[in-house]
């Protein structure tokens, strides 16, 4: 009987129970405060120098802290750029908020112009040791602004690496107007990826092996702002700036 009180009191104060969903949330991110919760993000600094510069993919931007901040309820990460240099921003939850299979919602507000690469993405938490691809990547939404209206959701595997072969690239006329709610259900047999709740594309290879499915074990949430690089440009419009991506919540349900 103790055991069980423990545990209703544990879902109702550390994590509470969604209802609507049936799913159990694990994770809450509203951005309230004025600050960066440091206890659930990390701040990721600088070009990628010396082990990876432009952060593998020949980005032009500096991560800094001063390019991230929370405000009335609201996470801000903000692409800036003055006479010889790009600053954006970058947060994770590595170490601090894991998990393995669940469905992840953000609700965000997308930056626009030539140039941009604001992405909502996963990472296996297994990366040090591993390195990648092999530990997995889930890319939840990326938005390129030289390509206005569409929407990519990818895996990175070993059996893909070089390549984006499991890809959706989704076309919507109204993505950069207003918030829109991004979402994957991550499960041991599929993965699925919905935008505002619609449905846009399921991975679920035939044969799963490290190869194909680096899957199972726990992965952390990124966000950011890339400017150029091999997918975002490589020409950027040095007119936009300053763009923000805005972030309302990052939620986790188990």
């Amino acid at each position: 009987m103790r055991n069980s009180f423990l545990i209703a009191l544990l879902c109702i104060a550390f994590t509470s129970c969604d209802k609507a969903s049936k799913k159990e949330l694990i994770f809450e991110e509203d951005f309230t405060g004025s600050s960066l919760n440091e206890s659930f993000w990390n701040y990721e600094l600088g070009d990628g120098c010396p082990n990876l510069c432009g952060w593998g993919n020949n980005e032009r931007q500096t991560y800094t802290k001063h390019n991230v901040s929370v405000k009335d309820g609201l996470l801000y990460i903000k692409a800036t750029k003055d006479s010889t240099l790009y600053e954006s921003g970058r947060i994770t939850t590595a170490k601090k908020i894991e998990f393995q299979y669940g469905t992840v919602k953000v609700r965000a507000k997308l930056p626009q112009g030539q140039g941009i690469w604001p992405a909502i993405w996963m990472l296996g938490s297994d990366i040090g040791d591993k390195g990648w691809p092999a530990c997995g990547e889930i890319d939840i939404m990326e938005y390129v602004g030289k390509v206005p209206h569409e929407v990519h959701t990818t895996l990175h595997t070993p059996d893909s690496y070089g390549q984006s072969k499991n890809t959706k690239i989704t076309t919507n006329d109204k993505i950069e107007e207003g918030f829109h709610i991004y979402k994957c259900n991550w499960t041991k047999d599929f993965i699925e990826f919905f935008i505002d709740d619609t449905l846009v594309y399921t991975f679920n290879p035939e044969v799963k092996n490290d190869k194909t499915w680096p899957f199972d074990k726990p992965f952390y949430i990124i966000l950011n702002m890339a400017i150029g690089g091999n997918f975002g440009g490589p020409e950027v419009d040095d007119s936009i700036f300053p763009q923000e991506f805005i972030v309302d919540y990052v939620k986790v349900y188990k």
